[in-house]
């Protein structure tokens, strides 16, 4: 790719579609509220109505009135702007395939998803509930997840089908040792990092789950959470192709903005997962 053949709204989309096919903990959050998004410090309103009434019908009775909902507002900060900015030589884009340049922006792409899941993993503190166990292992795993799963249809969640669990790649190898049988279909194997279903559960496998060390053991800060729990709004605002002043070289950079927010902490549920160092 020459900087003459640089067209912003192409290589834009190439990005977007190679951050949402890495992404895992963001392609678990309502995304619904991303809008026009120009610069960090922005704020998405996050709109929505309170509960429904409902009641018994008599025939041939006139019904109450009807009820007035009430709206409620919530505000997701774009509180993280991240950016990236490489460059490749002539000599080398001239040796290599004519294809490097892309394959740069696939690789920085996989860089920012990264970066975007730790930071949708940082906000397990939020959850509406925790269940926390000190020494995790394949003989107790499995009670773990059905004790999540109860806690969340403990608060009205009922549609397993929206349910995801979010698992480190410890915790899943303590999942496939424990023998569990994780039904899968053509469907779930092509989303990344789906190991399965578990419970009518998709589990997820994420190296960006966070781990805090404790003493002689490592916590792993797993979710089991719906899809709407949290909210996620995102715009890649800036992708510019430039050659560097004292550089014989093509040059990108780009700038990520986002921000994120538990909305529902109900629908969260913290697994604190102690595995022995």
């Amino acid at each position: 790719m020459a900087i003459s053949n640089f067209i912003s709204t192409v290589w834009s989309e190439t990005l977007a579609s190679s951050l949402d096919a890495r992404y895992v903990a963001v392609s678990n959050c309502n995304r619904a509220y991303e809008g026009d998004i120009r610069e960090k410090g922005a704020v998405v309103k996050i709109c929505g109505v309170g509960d429904v009434s409902v009641g018994d019908y008599t025939k041939n009775t006139d019904m109450s009135t009807p009820q007035t909902l009430d709206d409620t507002a919530r505000e997701l900060y774009i509180d993280q702007a991240k950016y990236f900015n490489f460059q490749i030589d002539d000599i080398d884009r001239a040796q290599s395939s004519p294809k490097l340049m892309g394959e740069a922006m696939r690789v920085a792409a996989a860089a920012l998803a990264n970066t975007a899941d730790s930071y949708v993993f940082g906000l397990y503190g939020d959850a509406g509930k925790t269940i926390k166990n000190d020494a995790v292992t394949a003989d107790n795993v499995m009670d773990m997840l059905i004790s999540a799963r109860t806690a969340l249809y403990g608060s009205g969640v009922g549609d397993s089908s929206d349910v995801v669990l979010e698992v480190s790649p410890e915790i899943a190898a303590l999942i496939l040792k424990a023998k569990i049988t994780l039904s899968t279909d053509n469907g779930e194997a092509l989303e990344t990092g789906c190991l399965g279903s578990v419970g009518g559960c998709k589990v997820y496998v994420s190296p960006n789950i966070v781990k805090e060390t404790g003493e002689g053991v490592t916590y792993h800060k797993c979710l089991a959470r719906t899809k709407r729990a949290i909210a996620f709004a995102e715009q890649l605002s800036e992708i510019d192709a430039y050659r560097p002043e004292k550089r014989f070289a093509d040059a990108v950079k780009g700038l990520h903005l986002y921000g994120a927010k538990v909305v529902h902490p109900a629908e969260m549920i913290l697994l604190d997962l102690g595995i022995a160092a």
